[in-house]
């Protein structure tokens, strides 16, 4: 389990081809980013956990940002997001400090998934929410990872190469971690009705899950 800071930066020489990923797959990135927009309640004080080269928190107004690796921080100050260095797993932050806590595609990097959430949950003032937005393992984006993973780690050029023995999970399973971590009134959209290189226009979110390989989930910390 990792609970604290790594000594090394894994994504140290790997900010630009992560960054090109978004440029590359412009229509994608937007529909993505529209999906979770679509669940971010109204807040004052957010905060965005993996906040990497800050292509979520920027846009959508979340000023704090929390990342591991300092190269992908750099990248995000430079975006306007104030970051601190820490892992999910033990957030440097005190009890009820945000109302809002976001987290996109960083599920699957989790040494252990359930003290995260619970440290979420924890930072979280009371009625605050969590939104997390991840791929769905069952999709057709999530079999193609899962069944690509490692095999490319290194070669691709995009956010497909970070995965290398991620585990995905399925709506279902996020669901239940969010609930054990004390999240409330579940609601789930998705985008992503088909492969992000092929796509040209961007997605409307569209509610539920099954139908798109990218899934956002919003949960309420009970007051």
């Amino acid at each position: 389990m990792v609970t604290t800071i790594p000594k090394s930066d894994p994504y140290k020489d790997q900010v630009e081809r992560y960054d090109r990923w978004f440029e590359k797959n412009r229509a994608a990135y937007l529909s993505e980013l529209a999906a979770v927009k679509s669940s971010l309640p109204r807040f004052d004080r957010g905060l965005e956990v993996g906040v990497g080269t800050g292509r979520f928190s920027a846009p959508l107004g979340v000023t704090f940002g929390l990342d591991p690796s300092v190269a992908m921080m750099e990248a995000a100050r430079r975006r306007g997001v104030t970051c601190v260095r820490g892992v999910a797993e033990r957030l440097p932050f005190r009890d009820g400090a945000f109302d809002q806590v976001l987290m996109v595609t960083v599920d699957f990097l989790l040494s252990d998934k359930m003290a995260a959430f619970r440290e979420m949950a924890r930072v979280l003032a009371p009625g605050g929410a969590v939104v997390v937005g991840f791929i769905d393992r069952e999709s057709p984006v999530g079999r193609r990872y899962q069944r690509e993973k490692g095999d490319r780690e290194g070669e691709s050029d995009g956010v497909d190469g970070f995965y290398g023995e991620a585990r995905f999970l399925a709506p279902e399973e996020m669901a239940d971690l969010l609930k054990a971590a004390g999240f409330a009134d579940l609601a789930f959209v998705q985008t992503l009705s088909c492969e992000p290189e092929a796509m040209t226009e961007v997605e409307a979110p569209r509610p539920g899950w099954g139908r798109g390989s990218f899934v956002v989930v919003r949960g309420k910390k009970g007051d």
